[in-house]
């Protein structure tokens, strides 16, 4: 079996991202955060492997969530990378929370600096399962659903 540890997201800055996931979301910080300077490393090196030799300077640290999958956050400092562009959906370009009440969690993420992005979808009609798109304010987009990815899809008939 295969199973998710964690997904790595770009932020601008990552004291405030720690915060923010925190507060918002009872993520907990587990490790970091790490810097990395690549006048510092040898070479060869974990971070350039990942990210290519164009990463000079970054910061990152890992969060867990209440179901043991992290988040990995990343400030890229040189070079600078400042809040996602909404039109550069290559790749990863969202992480899907669950959570008990999606519209009180919508509604807390908006009141915090993020943003909400859509009304709340039913996902199959006549079925309890609902989601709803947001936001952080570091401009990933995080999508709650009030079920888990297995119980939403495997129950749709």
């Amino acid at each position: 079996m295969i199973a998710i540890t964690h997904i790595g997201l770009s932020v601008p800055d990552i004291e405030g991202a720690i915060k923010w996931y925190e507060e918002i979301l009872d993520f907990k910080l587990i490790a970091g955060p790490y810097s990395f300077y690549s006048k510092d490393e040898s070479k060869h090196n974990m971070t350039n492997d990942l990210l290519g030799d164009n990463i000079i300077k970054m910061r990152n640290a890992h969060m867990i969530s209440g179901n043991q999958v992290g988040i990995e956050l990343f400030e890229f400092q040189e070079p600078r990378i400042t809040k996602r562009k909404m039109n550069d959906l290559g790749g990863y370009f969202h992480i899907c929370l669950i959570a008990d009440d999606i519209e009180q969690l919508a509604e807390k993420i908006e009141s915090s600096g993020g943003k909400r992005r859509s009304d709340i979808w039913n996902v199959w009609e006549g079925k309890p399962y609902y989601l709803v798109y947001c936001e952080d304010p570091f401009g990933n987009i995080i999508e709650l659903y009030n079920r888990s990815t297995e119980i939403m899809y495997a129950n749709k008939d």
